[in-house]
């Protein structure tokens, strides 16, 4: 009797009912171990869960770890609850079920819906198999315009809050936003000194003087590691400046559905039109006033360069400051400089730059090291000569495959039913279709290369 190594996955998306037990890991885990029980030829070697990912997406973690054991041949069998489990996509599922397993002699099995591939000897199941692929993607589609549609009913009410809040804001007790003591005063401070006539530049750089955290710091000190905080130095930045300025949450608008999926079950987001935004005015508590607020955007001066002639360059985005880890761009056209630092004196790297000549030189050096170890020569001069070769003949190899490619399409032309040798031909001349691009007309007769033996050069007859 062949024993099966099997790995039994287990998946519960985050639209499920959690207070249902049917769709629970728990059950979901006994149901496929009272199954194993009754077959002795299974023996469960593995357990994958996804815990809080649609089905309609196959990018999920524990598929893909269960995926790389089928290749690596260390299980031969897959059981699950139903087939909505592995998968709600009915295309993917299929083709998993009836392409991939077969081919790396997996089986599979589906304990509610008693389907095993063991059983079928190589069918697909029929078309019970494939309406229940088509339902359970149905059931996931319609269930996530339910949710959607419920979801922008609390957003137009007012009801739903993000779990994130704006720097100045902090979660109450009832889950909506309030005041955060620590920042809001802050926020206050930032609008206070664009009102009195400072810029955005200004306002970043007397709040660094003052070592106040940024956002980004404060969240880190929170628990909330949302990006890599190492590099600010505690310095701020103008475009933090203007994002709290452009933000109307800090009026008491709350602002929200900006984005939204690319696709159901997707994490891939993209921006909407502001008109399709939802704002509800006087939803919490205001940091600022509405004067102030106007007035503080007022004095900040924004524009934009149309058709902006976007700059590049050899080394563009590649080059990176040993100090503060951040970019370096190409100033002038001449040489590199950081942005970050160019601001901030207290950095190693304050106002130090390199020409781009010298730079390239140095790249440039260092790649011809690494082709004279890769090549094993001992010379930039034999450097270049292989190099030379190479090139050259990788050019040769190109024009001969055109040539072949050229040579084929006319015969096929000229010979659609194929070539046939000369002792087949009639000695009357043929009518053949002539071919516009190699300019051969359509009645000839095809001459006949002799070799001419007292000069050794070859003459053609008819």
């Amino acid at each position: 009797m062949q024993v099966y190594k099997a790995a039994k996955y287990i998946r519960l998306s985050y639209t499920d009912d959690k207070s249902n037990e049917s769709n629970s890991v728990g059950n979901q885990r006994k149901l496929i171990e009272d199954f194993v029980s009754r077959h002795p030829e299974i023996e469960l070697i593995s357990e994958k869960v996804d815990d809080g990912y649609s089905g309609v997406i196959f990018e999920r973690p524990a598929v893909q770890e269960l995926l790389d054991l089928v290749r690596a041949n260390r299980i031969d069998c897959i059981m699950v609850k139903d087939f909505s489990r592995f998968g709600r996509n009915s295309l993917e599922t299929g083709y998993f079920i009836e392409r991939v397993f077969p081919l790396f002699h997996t089986r599979f099995i589906s304990v509610n819906d008693d389907f095993d591939t063991q059983k079928l000897k190589g069918d697909t199941g029929g078309m019970e198999v494939a309406f229940k692929y088509l339902i359970s993607e149905y059931y996931s589609r319609d269930m996530s315009v339910k949710t959607k549609t419920a979801k922008y009913l609390k957003f137009q009410r007012g009801e739903y809050q993000s779990k994130i809040c704006p720097y100045g804001y902090r979660k109450g007790e009832n889950g909506r936003m309030v005041p955060d003591p620590e920042t809001s005063e802050v926020v206050q401070k930032i609008f206070e000194y664009a009102v009195n006539g400072m810029n955005a530049a200004d306002i970043a750089r007397e709040l660094s003087r003052q070592q106040i955290p940024t956002p980004g710091e404060h969240k880190a000190r929170k628990g909330i590691k949302t990006h890599d905080v190492s590099r600010t130095h505690g310095m701020w930045c103008n475009s933090t400046v203007l994002r709290i300025f452009a933000d109307e949450r800090y009026m008491g608008t709350y602002v929200i559905g900006k984005r939204e999926v690319t696709e159901i079950g997707g994490h891939k987001m993209r921006s909407k039109a502001e008109s399709d935004w939802i704002k509800i005015p006087d939803h919490h508590i205001p940091l600022v006033n509405e004067e102030i607020f106007s007035k503080a955007n007022a004095s900040i001066q924004r524009f934009k360069i149309p058709n902006r002639k976007k700059h590049n360059y050899l080394l563009r985005g590649k080059v990176i400051c040993g100090c503060c880890k951040h970019a370096l761009h190409l100033a002038n056209g001449t040489s590199y400089r950081c942005r970050f630092s160019s601001t901030i004196p207290s950095l190693d790297c304050y106002n130090i730059h390199i020409r781009e000549k010298e730079l390239n030189q140095l790249v440039y050096e260092l790649l011809c090291k690494q082709f004279q170890v890769a090549f094993g020569v001992d010379s930039l001069a034999d450097l270049r000569k292989v190099d030379t070769v190479a090139l050259r003949q990788a050019d040769f190899d190109r024009q001969i495959l055109n040539c072949r490619k050229k040579n084929g399409s006319c015969m096929n032309r000229l010979f659609p039913g194929g070539f046939r040798s000369r002792n087949t031909r009639s000695k009357k001349s043929r009518s053949v279709k002539g071919c516009w691009k190699c300019r051969i007309p359509k009645r000839l007769s095809w001459p006949v290369l002799k070799p001419n033996r007292k000069n050794g050069s070859t003459s053609a007859s008819r």
